[in-house]
């Protein structure tokens, strides 16, 4: 049982590291993206692309090496202006501030503004909104890592995608069809298991952290292999005791900045994002902008009442 939980920890952690639907509000024209009834307009993500592609000998050593191209490039910019709509949002709600002399110091402890423009394909704006978000992030998952818990039901090594989607609606249907799909698969299925953020804070950036107690989902962990994991939220807490010493003193940044990004997952749920198709869709699996061929999984809504 411990190797199975650790193989699906491992799976969810490496998804973690990696499509809301229409609804009225703004007009997609205009929009790069819009979360809730704020717009993100195509002329303010635009000139932000162009810069990056206006470095042709960046972009063509990232293609050398595998790395972004241009699309992928779009893609990054794009899901940066919508996390730090977020980040923004999520702030104000919970009180957090994050200043300029803040940023400001934070690029001194990377090596400087120069240092950290070399490593970076953005321009210096967007560089200090990044840090902004991160900054927020960090502070997010200060706040909630010590009580955070979630417990799920998971079903593994489906081969395929519409047999995942499949399952994962019979879940989301409840009732006797749902544990019957449980008890047909007892060598593939965990029910139950609980996962605290302060112990397992690799998984805490993942989907299952941020998905509401009776949401269902389904994704697969690695494109090179023909399995999908469907998961159910059964509960999820913010306010469990703490295990042990304060988890955010000994969870690096790197760590804390995931876990307050996937905190963002429930406000983005309740605000909606949508993304102009010329970029893609927005994935509550990767919560990230993904093109339609990078599908990786979604995330279903719990049934009404």
């Amino acid at each position: 049982m411990r190797s199975r939980v650790g193989r699906v920890v491992a799976a969810m952690a490496a998804v973690g590291a990696m499509v809301s639907g229409c609804g009225g509000g703004p007009s997609q024209v205009g929009s790069a993206a819009i979360v809730g009834s704020e717009a993100i307009r195509l002329d303010q993500v635009q000139p932000r692309i162009e810069a990056v592609l206006a470095r042709p000998d960046v972009v063509t050593e990232l293609a050398s090496q595998g790395g972004a191209g241009a699309p992928d490039i779009a893609r990054d910019i794009v899901t940066q202006a919508v996390i730090h709509e977020l980040s923004g949002r999520a702030a104000a709600a919970e009180g957090i501030r994050v200043t300029p002399a803040e940023v400001d110091a934070e690029l001194m402890a990377r090596g400087g503004v120069e240092a950290v423009l070399e490593r970076s394909l953005s321009e210096l704006p967007v560089v200090r909104e990044r840090i902004y978000d991160e900054l927020v992030a960090q502070q997010l998952a200060a706040r909630h890592v010590d009580g955070l818990a979630v417990t799920i039901d998971i079903l593994r090594d489906i081969s395929s995608r519409a047999a995942a989607e499949e399952a994962a609606r019979v879940i989301v249907g409840d009732g006797p069809a749902a544990e019957a799909l449980f008890a047909q698969n007892p060598q593939a299925s965990l029910r139950g298991v609980e996962y605290r953020a302060s112990i397992t804070p690799d998984l805490a950036s993942s989907v299952v952290f941020g998905t509401p107690a009776g949401g269902t989902g389904y994704f697969q962990p690695s494109p090179e292999q023909n399995e999908w994991i469907v998961f159910r939220v059964t509960d999820r807490r913010t306010d469990a005791p703490p295990v042990g010493p304060t988890a955010a003193e000994r969870i690096g940044s790197a760590e804390l900045v995931g876990i307050g990004r996937r905190l963002l997952q429930p406000l983005a749920d309740e605000l909606g994002v949508r993304v102009n198709p010329r970029y893609g869709v927005w994935s509550p699996i990767a919560f990230r902008v993904l093109s339609e061929d990078q599908f990786i999984g979604t995330v279903l809504p719990a049934p009404a009442g």
